[in-house]
């Protein structure tokens, strides 16, 4: 019977010998590092005119949080000058991504004996010999898991100081980031909808700080981005889905972030796009705010409501 490589290379005291290649990319026709920085963008479109076909038919009456008369009456900037402005800031996103590419190391595969190897002796003082079963899990689901979930809470830390700060600083606030809250009714294709400079700090930067403090593969970062992207369309969206897995999993959701928008909450609910702890931890978290997905009266926050 064949040993399984894995468990003879875990049972040796010398490290097993490896040959790194570079990795072959997810699609033939473009690297992955580019691909991780344009899925985002096909998926935010996607998702976003998804709720545009749900606004325009008002397929889901029942479960929106403003009234469409809001939409057009409370918001100071058309649906046009949205989408421009959109698609503007993610096409410099993704020439960044593309020249940050350059200055990367190549990445390099079939060094994975070595690494687990690696890993077991690191464990092995700590829990004793370990399975190949449980590196296996540990090298390849685990591991890559934790690091996708650290970027979670580096990029909700870069974002909620930063947000926070853009609206301490009156003249960042009235420069920068009150574009964004020319959305007194947010929707979702309105979720990136930013100055260039603002994208480009909170975004792009906590993007990539996450993306390098927690050593996330071209792969990893992929999956980071893409659902970081598809989290934020989801907090703007405009309506309380009880079905939607992303509000239910996440108090900092649609409802959350709306509040945000108001004259009565914009100094609070700072937190995005994924955890509440930084609001909870320094006070800034909206006392109004319901953790449940139950409806506020007529299924809209009334803006005439002062802290």
């Amino acid at each position: 019977m064949i040993k399984d490589a894995l468990a003879v290379a875990l049972s040796g005291e010398a490290p097993p010998v490896v040959t790194l290649s570079p990795r072959a990319p997810l699609l033939q026709f473009i690297p992955d590092a580019y691909f991780a920085v344009i899925l985002p963008v096909l998926v935010y479109w996607v998702y976003s005119l998804m709720f545009l076909f749900i606004d325009t038919y008002d397929l889901l009456p029942q479960y929106r949080i403003h009234t469409p008369e809001e939409i057009t009456s409370r918001n100071k900037v058309t649906l046009y000058q949205v989408m421009r402005d959109v698609a503007i800031q993610q096409i410099l996103q993704v020439l960044a991504g593309m020249v940050l590419h350059h200055f990367e190391a190549t990445e390099m595969v079939g060094g994975d004996l070595l690494d687990m190897w690696k890993l077991h002796r690191m464990l092995l003082p700590v829990f004793g010999s370990l399975s190949p079963q449980t590196i296996r899990a540990l090298y390849y689901y685990i591991l890559p898991t934790a690091r996708i979930i650290c970027a979670f809470f580096v990029i909700d830390t870069w974002q909620y100081f930063w947000h926070r700060y853009f609206h301490i600083n009156k003249a960042l606030y009235k420069m920068i980031h009150s574009r964004h809250h020319r959305l007194y009714v947010p929707y979702a294709l309105g979720a990136l909808y930013n100055h260039p400079l603002e994208g480009l700090v909170l975004d792009t930067g906590g993007g990539g700080v996450a993306m390098l403090l927690c050593g996330l593969s071209s792969r990893e970062a992929l999956i980071f981005f893409t659902f970081s992207t598809l989290k934020t369309v989801d907090d703007h969206c405009g309506y309380e889905i009880p079905y939607d897995l992303l509000q239910i999993v996440f108090q900092n959701n649609a409802h959350y972030h709306d509040i945000h928008h108001q004259n009565f909450g914009i100094k609070s609910n700072f937190s995005q796009p994924f955890f509440i702890h930084w609001d909870k931890l320094l006070g800034t978290e909206y006392a109004g705010h319901s953790k449940s997905h139950s409806h506020l009266p007529d299924h809209t926050i009334s803006h005439d409501k002062k802290d």
